[in-house]
């Protein structure tokens, strides 16, 4: 057959395809990347044949030789899989015309499609997880030298966007950290779990009689997958926990993304983006945060992909009658989209500069109502906490429209000065309260927990990450 003339050596064409497939991801779904993972299934099943005395060893050393991707013409594939609903039957008739004569009948024995494109997806998923948690690796390994570095750099706190506690950049970037270490351990429990599909026509593998279980395990063996008891040809839950971990990763990192652009905001700027920014097609002084808006584009896409799978896996009987097919190019959209947030969500960590003096000044800017919530804590055992909170909080709204500093406010209001005095609560105690570097609670060692568990996993032995 000719080789193909689609441009296999890429993973993706398109306008959109630079956003959307960025990082290596992208080449491992590719047509070419899933043909080859269904030829080294087919590869696999003949040597494990070979292993359990079918055959004899040169004939699945020959199968292996032939299963090559650039041999094979993707488009003719492609248009005969319309006639049997899938590509297998098409493939299957080019491998045994690739192969010598005397190995043609180790081709596909015992198989069904579904065997070759589920066990073929699980190879895809493995080599694509590879370079995710390469990716979540990096921007751990950034979040963690974040929160060192800035466990002492004071910040604004914001609950529903606006301004509530001080707490430290270190803390924030210590959370990602966590984030992102539970998202990298979901998707290493999944990676080291991908299971085998074999089960023949309706999952006896009748045709190999008492061997079907032997073939099974060498079958595992020879493509580096995890043996089931028995085949999950109908129970999806191989696929649902694969795209869930992927969408928790997912997740994590539109998490990061969002955080990062509020706080590159110039009206915030805490943060800034290290790269040159993307350009405006019309506005000369823009400078868009492209890294961020691209994890965000990415992951706003996956939890539509994660609803379809969970969906589509109710399966009839012993084969699907269109729930399989559904999850083809989704799981495939799946893994590219997030290998791409992961991609993107490295850059944009590895990229971020920490403006802290800006911090500083934004926390500042709250003319001290901040520690607000410490000043009532004082007083409540004085006047009761509900009398203590209504009293100070009346004294920050003050501070906040007059724009006058909240210590000036708590000693201006005749009420709340005479509950201050009598609680022994001066002006010089009320301002020593007020310096948000003395009202951090557990910011430290939330900081030091995380940062040993971060430093306890990277001493783990774990999948190969490849950079």
């Amino acid at each position: 057959m000719k080789p193909s003339s689609l441009r296999s050596e890429h993973a993706a064409v398109g306008l959109f395809a630079p956003v959307f497939s960025r990082g290596p991801v992208a080449r491992e779904v590719s047509d070419a990347a899933f043909l080859q993972a269904m030829l080294d299934t087919e590869a696999g099943l003949a040597r494990a044949l070979s292993r359990a005395g079918f055959f004899p060893t040169e004939v699945g050393r020959a199968v292996t030789v032939a299963a090559r991707a650039d041999s094979f013409d993707i488009e003719e594939l492609s248009r005969a899989s319309a006639e049997a609903g899938n590509p297998v039957p098409a493939l299957v008739r080019a491998l045994i015309a690739a192969v010598p004569r005397e190995a043609a009948d180790a081709v596909h024995v015992g198989a069904t499609s579904q065997d070759i494109i589920d066990t073929a997806f699980m190879l895809v998923a493995k080599r694509s997880l590879l370079f995710v948690l390469s990716d979540l690796s990096a921007a751990a390994e950034t979040c963690a030298a974040l929160a060192e570095r800035h466990r002492a750099t004071v910040m604004v706190g914001r609950t529903l966007l606006t301004p509530a506690l001080p707490l430290t950049f270190g803390l924030k970037a210590a959370l990602w950290l966590e984030a992102i270490g539970r998202a990298k351990a979901r998707i290493s429990a999944v990676f080291a779990s991908l299971p085998l599909q074999f089960g023949g026509a309706a999952g006896t593998l009748s045709v190999l009689e008492d061997k079907g279980l032997e073939v099974s395990r060498f079958f595992a063996e020879e493509v580096g997958l995890v043996e089931p008891p028995v085949p999950w040809h109908t129970f999806r839950l191989p696929v649902i926990e694969l795209a869930s971990a992927l969408s928790g990763a997912s997740a994590v990192m539109g998490k990061v993304a969002r955080d990062s652009l509020l706080l590159a905001q110039p009206e915030v700027g805490e943060l800034e983006s290290r790269g040159d920014g993307g350009t405006s097609s019309t506005l000369p002084q823009k400078r868009n945060p492209v890294e961020a808006v691209s994890v965000l584009g990415c992951t706003r896409r996956v939890p539509g992909l994660l609803a379809t799978l969970v969906a589509a896996s109710e399966h009839e009987h012993e084969r699907a009658a269109g729930g399989w097919h559904a999850e083809w190019e989704t799981l495939r959209d799946l893994l590219r989209l997030v290998g791409s947030a992961s991609a993107w969500g490295r850059e944009l960590v590895e990229g971020l500069r920490v403006d802290a003096v800006r911090m500083r000044r934004n926390l500042d800017a709250t003319n001290g109502s901040l520690l607000a919530e410490r000043v009532a804590a004082l007083l409540a055992p004085k006047v009761g906490r509900l009398e203590a909170h209504s009293l100070v909080r009346r004294a920050a709204l003050f501070a906040r429209d007059a724009q006058r500093p909240f210590v000036d406010a708590l000693f201006e209001d005749e009420e709340c000065r005479f509950a201050l005095q009598n609680a022994g609560l001066d002006r010089p105690r009320i301002e020593q309260a007020l310096d948000p570097l003395t009202y951090l609670g557990s910011t430290d060692a939330f900081i030091d927990r995380v940062l040993a568990i971060h430093r306890g996993k990277k001493n783990d032995t774990g999948p190969s990450v490849i950079r």
